[in-house]
């Protein structure tokens, strides 16, 4: 055998198990968001009073959401992993200016107006988190000693308390997850993790007296009795609910839901989008939307399973959880079993940061899912 055959060989024991891609994409995972783009501009056809203005702005965000994702997939998974302290502080940074610039909306200063458009940097945070914490845990002993949980806590907790500050607590909550998930995948301790626990548990009265703001207050207290004011802070879960349970099986049909169309229904086309399509297409069609995220989650999951470095394994399966989360904390504060925070629902929800932002962290999935094998 040539010594150049042998080199190659040695290599490449298993022979190349993906072939060479002038675009490095994952199709099953492109597909299935594809379909949600789809679904999510049915819905909101809909749920925003037949407005094609807002359909066309969303496709807008899409398009350039797909652009971003195609774009970032085609870096190695090594390249985000040394730029990831870079983008973490160029996002640290970005929360702070906004403690100082930013430009306000509905009671919150969350965006950062660039003059041709507005940013927002918590939606930065989402992804820069992830990985930060990801790169610094991966080249740690495994599983991570105290010192390296605390510096990794420290980082995560850092954004988190910018976010709330503006207040956001829908995405400071995700930004949460997305450490956490990353420091648990990492191999957390379960004395750790009990002892995590424990501090929160502990932290709630601090919390409640010292820094949720009156309004956030309000919300829990509604979610235990939102009849009590059925005409203002209970409206919201009210309205939601019955919207869900009027659907019933089938669904009323194809903005023919009354809710939403005689707009009872607050924030139809964003938060709460969820009970639109419940409405108008009953359970069947949150079942089925169920299972396109499902399999998407399963997916993203798969990649993380058959990722070749530790930070990639750590970035996908974070990535994964997190994506989970939304949903979850979505559906659970518009059927009435979690507070309102102010969660969008991925890819179906009105809205031009938070879809770039998905899209940007589907294409970290799609660089790792696309990595080549090596020794």
């Amino acid at each position: 055998m040539h010594r150049n055959d042998f080199v190659r060989q040695l290599n490449n024991p298993g022979g190349d198990r993906r072939p060479s891609r002038v675009l490095h994409l994952d199709i099953p995972l492109l597909l299935l968001l594809l379909t949600l783009c789809g679904i999510g501009l049915t819905v909101l056809y809909s749920a925003s009073g037949q407005s094609i203005f807002y359909v066309k702005r969303q496709a807008t965000f899409m398009l350039v959401g797909l652009f971003a994702m195609l774009l970032m997939a085609q870096f190695k998974p090594r390249f985000w992993e040394r730029g990831s302290l870079l983008i973490y502080i160029g996002g640290l940074l970005s929360l702070i200016a906004v403690l100082f610039f930013g430009v306000g909306a509905k009671g919150a200063q969350r965006w950062l107006d660039l003059g041709f458009t507005r940013f927002q940097p918590s939606e930065l945070m989402k992804i820069a988190v992830p990985m930060m914490v990801s790169a610094y845990l991966s080249k740690r002993y495994m599983p991570p000693r105290f010192k390296y949980v605390f510096v990794a806590t420290l980082a995560t907790l850092l954004p988190v308390f910018l976010v709330a500050r503006q207040p956001d607590l829908g995405t400071s909550l995700i930004i949460f997850s997305s450490g956490f998930f990353a420091i648990f995948l990492a191999g957390l301790r379960k004395r750790y993790l009990v002892a995590t626990g424990l501090l929160a548990l502990a932290a709630i009265p601090t919390l409640w007296f010292y820094v949720l703001l009156d309004y956030q207050k309000q919300r829990v207290l509604t979610l235990l009795n939102p009849g009590e004011d059925k005409l203002g802070a209970g409206w919201n879960i009210i309205q939601s609910t019955t919207a869900i349970g009027s659907g019933g099986w089938s669904g009323k049909g194809w903005t023919q839901g009354t809710q939403s169309q005689l707009n009872f229904l607050p924030e139809s086309h964003t938060d709460f989008i969820i009970a639109v399509l419940a409405e108008e297409f009953g359970l069947i069609g949150v079942l089925s939307l169920l299972l396109v995220y499902l399999l998407l989650i399963g997916r993203c999951m798969v990649i993380a399973l058959n990722a070749q470095t530790l930070f990639s394994r750590l970035v996908a399966g974070t990535l994964s959880l997190t994506f989970f989360v939304y949903i979850f904390v979505n559906m659970g504060m518009v059927s009435g079993i979690l507070p309102v925070v102010g969660a969008p629902l991925p890819f179906i929800s009105y809205g031009g940061s938070a879809i770039v932002t998905l899209f940007s962290g589907f294409g970290i999935l799609m660089a790792i899912s696309t990595e080549q094998k090596r020794i």
